[in-house]
């Protein structure tokens, strides 16, 4: 496989400097972290795979959330949603 990266100058300038002290090119140096990279990389486990309900998904990114963004939301959430989008009177 061939590929072709566009880099900014200083960060070519960069990689040329890393493999330099390396004493290898640019494109050796890059091989070599490619390799190593997938070599240490490891297939994920089996229950990240699986699907997890979006509640749960949903709670996680919430506990997430810092206090004071969440001190943004409005009360009562999508219970109000009509009260907060069109200005309807709260139930």
């Amino acid at each position: 496989m061939t590929l072709t990266l566009t880099l900014p100058p200083e960060k070519e300038a960069a990689l040329k400097a890393a493999a330099q002290a390396q004493g290898v090119s640019a494109e050796q140096w890059l091989q070599h972290l490619v390799e190593q990279r997938l070599q240490s990389a490891e297939p994920p486990p089996a229950s990240s795979q699986t699907r997890r309900p979006l509640s749960t998904r949903i709670r996680e990114i919430w506990a997430d959330l810092p206090e004071e963004a969440r001190a943004e939301y409005p009360e009562g959430g999508a219970y109000q949603i009509d009260h907060h989008v069109y200005g309807l009177p709260k139930r």
